[in-house]
């Protein structure tokens, strides 16, 4: 009997034409906030991606064009500019249908292990493969899994997942560090006093999702995808991690995201 969790790896798609790549950025609107070009730009990245790296569907998921199209779009979207050669080191990204099942170990102060069932929605491997849970309810404005998985594989590009991925010449690695460690700071400041005021409806008011206080790298990661989905609330409330990431990524997406709401 074959096993229904075997990755089944996909091939590219033939070159889509303008009505496919748009039928698929229309349910992504923030892959349009860019200057002239940055469309077909980001297009030709992500046709780069899919011959550069093996698509996988696992759980008996069948990997369509239009899912392949969306994946790609959005994990071209951080390497615009940096190239897909940033995506060094690796070569899977693995497609399941829904949320993932991990299965993990974790040793105690007393050395008794404990194991148990992580379920995740994606999940960056070091020195492996990135692991997405495909939604078929679209879009979420405030949680992209996507840019948030591939700028964890930025991160550990250097060989260790800690916030700060292998930065340009003209970027200060101790500016950096500076900056995000006392936004980070913040973030578990303002995360701990709605734990210890049991405000649930504060959690709403925060400006990144509470799992960016889990660690620096979840910082980092967390702080990308609302760099890029929600830049006028990143900017807003970290706007020194904002200009960071603007220099890092080299791209602005608050000059050209609709302005928020008053």
């Amino acid at each position: 009997m074959s096993d229904p969790f075997r990755a089944l790896r996909r091939r590219p798609p033939a070159a889509p034409d303008a009505a496919h790549w748009q039928r698929i950025e229309r349910t992504l609107p923030f892959l349009a906030w860019g200057p002239s070009g940055h469309t077909q730009a980001l297009r030709e990245r992500a046709m780069q991606c899919l011959a550069q790296k093996e698509f996988s569907g696992a759980g008996g998921l069948t990997l369509t064009d239009d899912m392949l199209l969306a994946i790609a779009l959005q994990a071209a979207l951080p390497v615009l500019h940096l190239g897909v050669e940033a995506y060094r080191g690796w070569l899977g990204v693995i497609v399941y249908p829904g949320e993932i099942l991990i299965p993990r170990a974790e040793m105690d102060e007393y050395g008794v292990v404990h194991e148990y069932t992580d379920i995740v929605c994606g999940e960056a491997r070091e020195d492996g493969p990135v692991l997405l849970g495909w939604q078929d309810e679209g879009f979420d404005p405030q949680i992209n899994v996507i840019v948030h998985e591939f700028a964890h594989k930025l991160d550990m590009a250097d060989g260790q997942a800690n916030g700060c991925p292998p930065l340009p010449a003209p970027l200060s690695r101790a500016q950096w560090a500076r900056v995000f460690a006392a936004a980070f700071d913040d973030f578990q400041r303002r995360c701990d006093a709605i734990e210890d005021a049991d405000d649930e409806r504060a959690w709403d008011a925060l400006p990144l999702d509470p799992y960016a206080a889990e660690h620096p790298a979840e910082f980092f990661a967390v702080a990308s995808e609302t760099f890029f989905i929600d830049p006028h609330r990143l900017r807003a409330a970290y706007a020194e991690v904002y200009q960071l990431l603007a220099a890092f990524y080299q791209q602005d997406p608050a000059a050209y995201a609709p302005a928020p709401a008053c």
